[in-house]
C-alpha cells in the first residue's frame, strides 16, 4: 500500500463512488468532476459504469432526466444537500424513471446538522445518527414514486484534485476568498444591534454571515477526513483574517476533536491569505512553462486549473480556426498515463529552458520506443522541431494510443511557445521590473503616472499593447508589492486620470471580455455607459486601496518589497516564501504573525514551534511544490510562480 497522501486520498475516496455506479446514470457536479479528472480521470468511472453508452451527465437544472431503461442514478455532489441543490434532485429524479438512487456528497452529516440549525449540544447526542442523510432518503424514494424503491445518501470526501503528489487544489472552494476591509462594513450593516467591527483583527466566527461561516465549515470538514486519512493529529496555525477563523474551527471541530485522540501521527497546518500577498499571482518573474501554459491556452470548460489543448494537428484535418471545435480538446492532467504524469511533475518542478528540454526528451524517447524515423537534433529547443516530433505519430494509430497523454503536453507545450501572449511576457516582466525600481524611488503616484501611458482604447492599440484585463493585472501588481503607502493630493489626483482613461477604454471596447462584464455590471458594450464605467472604476480602486493595506495588521510580514541598494536591485520577496523561512529557522524568536489555534486547555499551555512536525501549508495561492517542507494545496486557481 503507498504511503498515505493526496492522491491515495482521493483515489480511496472515488473507489467508493466508483463501488455505486454500475449501469448508472452518474450525475456530476464541476467541482466534483474536477477532482475525478486529476484523481483517475473519467475512464475510470466510465469502466466503473460497465456500459457501452456514455451516461455521465452535469448536475444541472436542465440535465437530462433517465428513461425507463435506465433504472439506477448516482447523484455525486461537492456541496451541501440542502436549498437549490435538493430541489435539482428532486426536479431530475421526478421527469425519470429511476427506481434506485444514490447521493454522494463531499460534506459529512455534521455539517449538515449545523446547516440545519441543531444545537452542538443535540447534535453531540446524535452521534453515529444520520437523521438529515435519512429524510432525505424518505424524499428521494418519494419522488421517484415508490417508498419500496431503494434510496442511499452517504458522505465521501470528495475535496482535492490532486495535480502533483505535493500538491492538490480544492475547486469546490474556488470563489473563496479572504475579507478585505470594506467587508467590515457590509457585516456591520448585517448586524446593527451589535456591537460594531472596527477592523479585520475584529472578526470572528460570530461576525460572518450564516453563508460564510457554511462554506468554512464546509472546508473544514474535508480537511478533517484530510487528516484522518493522513493518521496525523494535527496543530492549527494562521497568517491573517479568515485564516485564522478557518485555522480555529478546524481546531474546534468537535468530529476533529475525537479523531485526533486516536491519531498516531503530527502535523502543524497552516493557512495563509492570499490577499496578503497577490503579487505572485498575477506577476511574470517565474520563468515556469507550466505558469505560461495555464496563463495563454483558453480554460477547459467547466474547469478552474486545466486548459485545453488543440489535437487538430494529429487529424487530417485542417489547423484552420472552424475545425479547432471538431475535435475533443486535450488537457493538461494525466492521471491514468505514468509517462504523461512524470513529465507533468517536471514542468511543475523545473525552469522553463530544463523544461522545454524535457518535453523534447520523451518525446524523443517515445518515438524510439516506437520505431519511427526520428531525426535528432541538439542545440535549441523550437515549436518547429516539437511540432516535427510529434507529427511521427500522426499515422501510427497505435504510437497514438501508447503516448496520447505525452502528446497532449507537447502540444500544450509547442502552442504555448507560439502563442502571441507568450511573445508578450517578456514586456511584462520587463515593466514588473522598472516598477519595482520606481517603487523604492518615487511614490505611488509617479508609479501611476508611469502606467497612464499605456492606456489606449481598442482602435489605437498593436499587439504589444496592453488589453485593459492586461492593465487590471498591472494595477493589481502594483498595488499589492507597494503595500501601505501615504494618500495625498497627488495620489488622488493620479488615480483619478487612471479612472477615467480606463473608463473610457471600457466604454469604447466593442466586445466585453466575461471580466470586464463583471467588472461592469454590463453584458454588452451598447448598454455601458460612461457613467456606469466611471463608478465601476471607484469600487475598483477601493478593492485595489484595500489589497495595499491587506498587510497593515502584520508585525512581521509588512512587505514583500525588498528595496534595492548598490549591489542589488530591488525585488518582490513572496509571502509564503517569508512563512516558511520563519517556520523553519531555529534561530529566530517566535513568529507573532503566524498564530496559534487552541482546541482546548492543553493547547493553551503550549508555546513556540516545537510542535511543528510534518508542515502542511494551506493558501489561496500556490507554490512550487518542490519548495515546500511536506504538502500543499490551494482554494485559488493553479499558478505555479511562487519567487523561489
Amino acid at each position: 500500500m503507498s504511503t498515505p497522501g493526496v492522491l491515495s486520498f482521493t483515489q480511496q475516496a472515488w473507489e467508493q463512488v466508483l463501488a455505486k455506479v454500475k449501469r448508472a446514470v452518474v450525475y456530476l457536479d464541476a467541482a466534483c468532476a474536477e477532482s475525478l479528472h486529476w484523481g483517475c480521470g473519467s475512464s475510470r468511472l466510465l469502466e466503473a459504469v460497465g456500459n457501452s453508452a456514455c451516461y455521465l451527465r452535469e448536475f444541472e437544472p436542465a440535465a437530462v432526466g433517465g428513461g425507463a431503461e435506465h433504472p439506477k442514478a448516482v447523484f455525486v455532489l461537492s456541496c451541501l444537500l440542502k436549498g437549490r441543490t435538493v430541489e435539482t434532485l428532486r426536479d431530475i429524479i421526478c421527469r425519470s424513471h429511476f427506481q434506485y438512487c444514490v447521493v454522494v456528497t463531499a460534506v459529512n452529516h455534521a455539517v449538515h446538522l449545523t446547516a440545519n440549525h441543531v444545537p452542538p449540544a443535540a447534535a453531540a447526542e446524535l452521534e453515529g445518527q444520520q437523521p438529515v442523510f435519512e429524510q432525505l432518503e424518505e424524499k428521494l424514494c418519494e419522488w421517484m414514486g415508490n417508498m419500496n424503491y431503494t434510496a442511499e445518501v452517504l458522505h465521501v470526501p470528495l475535496l482535492l484534485a490532486p495535480a502533483a503528489p505535493h500538491l492538490a487544489l480544492t475547486p469546490a472552494f474556488a470563489s473563496l476568498f479572504p475579507l478585505l476591509p470594506q467587508d467590515v462594513h457590509i457585516l456591520n450593516r448585517a448586524r446593527p444591534d451589535k456591537r460594531r467591527l472596527g477592523n479585520l483583527a475584529e472578526v470572528d466566527a460570530t461576525t460572518l454571515t450564516p453563508e460564510l461561516l457554511l462554506t468554512i465549515r464546509c472546508l473544514v470538514s474535508g480537511l478533517s477526513s484530510l487528516c484522518e486519512h493522513l493518521g496525523v493529529r494535527e496543530e492549527c496555525f494562521a497568517v491573517g483574517s479568515l485564516s485564522r477563523i478557518i485555522a480555529a474551527d478546524l481546531a474546534n471541530f468537535a468530529p476533529a476533536k475525537n479523531r485526533r485522540k486516536t491519531a498516531t501521527g503530527r502535523a502543524s497546518v497552516v493557512f495563509v491569505d492570499r490577499t496578503l500577498d497577490l503579487t505572485g499571482a498575477v506577476g511574470h518573474h517565474g520563468d515556469n512553462l507550466v505558469e505560461k501554459i495555464l496563463s495563454v491556452l483558453p480554460q477547459l470548460p467547466g474547469h478552474t486549473n486545466d486548459v485545453m489543448v488543440n489535437m487538430v494537428e494529429l487529424t487530417a484535418l485542417q489547423a484552420e480556426e472552424e475545425n479547432q471545435n471538431i475535435v475533443a480538446p486535450g488537457c493538461l492532467a494525466q492521471s491514468n498515463d505514468p509517462a504523461a504524469k512524470a513529465l507533468w511533475e517536471a514542468l511543475l518542478n523545473t525552469k522553463h529552458k530544463e523544461a522545454v528540454m524535457e518535453v523534447r526528451r520523451h518525446l524523443v524517447e517515445a518515438a524510439s520506443r516506437e520505431n519511427l524515423p526520428i531525426k535528432m537534433s541538439m542545440g535549441r529547443v523550437t515549436p518547429g522541431q516539437l511540432t516535427s516530433y510529434i507529427h511521427l505519430f500522426k499515422n501510427n494509430l497505435k504510437a497514438l494510443r501508447n503516448h496520447c497523454g505525452l502528446l497532449q503536453l507537447g502540444l500544450a507545450t509547442v502552442q504555448t511557445l507560439k502563442h502571441l501572449q507568450t511573445a508578450k511576457w517578456d514586456n511584462f516582466l520587463a515593466f514588473e521590473r522598472l516598477l519595482l525600481q520606481s517603487i523604492g524611488e518615487s511614490t505611488m503616484s509617479v508609479v501611476l503616472n508611469q502606467l497612464l501611458p499605456m492606456i489606449k482604447p481598442s482602435n489605437q492599440r498593436t499587439n504589444d499593447d496592453y488589453s485593459p484585463e492586461e492593465l487590471l493585472v498591472l494595477l493589481i501588481y502594483i498595488y499589492s508589492v507597494s503595500g501601505e503607502f501615504s494618500v495625498d493630493k497627488d495620489l488622488g489626483e493620479g488615480e483619478e486620470k487612471v479612472k477615467k482613461a480606463l473608463a473610457q477604454v471600457f466604454c469604447e471596447e466593442s466586445e466585453l471580455s466575461p471580466l470586464l462584464q463583471k467588472i461592469t455590471g454590463c453584458d454588452s458594450s451598447i448598454n455601458l455607459t460612461f457613467h456606469k464605467s466611471r463608478s465601476a472604476m471607484d469600487e475598483l480602486f477601493t478593492s485595489l486601496r484595500d489589497i495595499a493595506g491587506a498587510r497593515n495588521l502584520m508585525k512581521q510580514f509588512k512587505s514583500v518589497y525588498v528595496p534595492g541598494n548598490h549591489t542589488h536591485q530591488a525585488s518582490y520577496k513572496p509571502l509564503l516564501k517569508q512563512v516558511v523561512e520563519e517556520i523553519f529557522n531555529p534561530e529566530r524568536p517566535d513568529p507573532v504573525d503566524i498564530e496559534h489555534m487552541s482546541s482546548g486547555l492543553t493547547d493553551l499551555l503550549k508555546t513556540g514551534f516545537s510542535m511543528f512536525m510534518k508542515v502542511i501549508v494551506l493558501s489561496t495561492r500556490l507554490l512550487k511544490p518542490t519548495n515546500i517542507p511536506e504538502l500543499l494545496f490551494t482554494t485559488d486557481r493553479l499558478h505555479p510562480d511562487l519567487g523561489f
